[in-house]
């Protein structure tokens, strides 16, 4: 069987809309931003990522502005502790949420955002980056206080991404002591059958290998090499069926041994799934990871089980999710991110207007 996906033009104007002065809003309503939302430093640190690969891409200067943006958004975010907070409401003032909800994952996915643009020094003005490496700095204050499992994740990639700019042996040590806590996890929780470093899939379960295979790539140590790709071939192997993805859904996860309902499922999923693969395929060099990378964001063009498109080539924006029966009609941000993440990484293989065909066996399994 052979399908087609068409690789559109990356188009930052739904982000963009979604953007104020403050930041990027967090929800909207269809297509209009809710203010009423507030803001979120996850949404604003991933934001800074698509944003940083955008100019990398196109040197287009009016990018800098909403790099700026997004990095002062989460510099507002740090507490003097050194720890960052998530919930902004519109009045800009932090929300009761930040005292109810576990904000390691946001904690996290900061230190990547920062890494990464860390890592783009050379194509961003001296102010801005020295700037940046100064809340990185402030912000790694903390990092042992963070036992998270999908958090170590974010924080050894924002590390490794910020060792490739400005290598710090203490960084290295860092990534080092988290790397060696999700061996340990792995060690306890993995056996024959079940390669994985917990009991359960949840989200953003491809981060996990991906942070052992760039703890491999900044040390050369083979067990995390090993490991990353041992628990990868595992996931791949439970979120992939004949010629499609199927994410876990965020309506119940899946315990070891049991099925997961394959609905509510959520564009950042398929985006962390899509970058895994790009680290896994530029390192080891296997075909199959570029397959699966392409079959993976057919997800958003229609290879779902609604067979509905999420993205919205109209708009620039991407819609919240695949439910039982119904898209999700709003296009929020995480959403919009997502995919423009998905597509900046997939676009590093395919151009632009490229009808990418991917062939494949009827009721293949994904790993004979």
């Amino acid at each position: 069987m052979i399908n087609n996906i068409t690789l559109f033009p990356i188009n930052l104007t739904h982000l963009k809309e979604m953007t104020d002065e403050f930041g990027v809003i967090q929800f909207a309503k269809t297509v209009e931003p809710d203010i009423h939302s507030g803001y979120t430093l996850d949404d604003n640190s991933r934001a800074l990522i698509i944003m940083c690969q955008h100019y990398e891409q196109t040197k287009d200067k009016n990018n800098l502005h909403y790099i700026e943006t997004y990095f002062n958004f989460i510099k507002y975010c740090l507490q003097p502790e050194g720890y960052f907070l998530n919930y902004v409401n519109r009045q800009r003032a932090f929300t009761d949420q930040n005292r109810t909800t576990n904000l390691a994952d946001a904690n996290g996915r900061a230190i990547w955002a920062l890494g990464y643009a860390i890592s783009k020094s050379d194509l961003l003005p001296k102010k801005l980056t020295t700037d940046i490496n100064s809340i990185m700095r402030l912000a790694l204050h903390r990092i042992n206080t963070i036992h998270s499992t999908r958090a170590m994740g974010f924080l050894v990639k924002g590390l490794y991404y910020s060792n490739i700019k400005w290598k710090s042996r203490e960084t290295t040590l860092c990534i080092i002591a988290l790397a060696n806590k999700l061996v340990q996890m792995y060690r306890h929780e993995s056996e024959k059958g079940w390669e994985w470093f917990e009991n359960y899939f949840t989200y953003a379960n491809s981060v996990l290998p991906e942070a052992l295979l760039c703890a491999y790539l900044e040390t050369n140590e083979e067990e995390f090499k090993n490991i990353s790709k041992e628990s990868f071939d595992f996931l791949l192997s439970q979120i992939f069926s004949d010629d499609c993805i199927k994410i876990i859904s965020n309506k119940g996860w899946m315990q070891k041994g049991e099925e997961t309902t394959h609905y509510g499922e959520q564009p950042a999923d398929i985006a962390y799934t899509i970058m895994a693969l790009s680290k896994f395929y530029d390192a080891f060099g296997e075909d199959t990871y570029l397959h699966k990378m392409e079959i993976a964001f057919s997800w958003f063009t229609g290879n779902n089980h609604l067979h509905k498109a999420l993205y919205d080539p109209g708009t620039g924006g991407c819609y919240d999710g695949v439910e039982e029966k119904q898209i999700n009609p709003n296009q929020g941000s995480e959403s919009t991110i997502s995919y423009l993440l998905a597509r900046s990484t997939i676009g590093r293989y395919f151009e632009p207007n490229q009808e990418i065909k991917f062939e494949m066996e009827e009721n293949s399994k994904i790993n004979e």
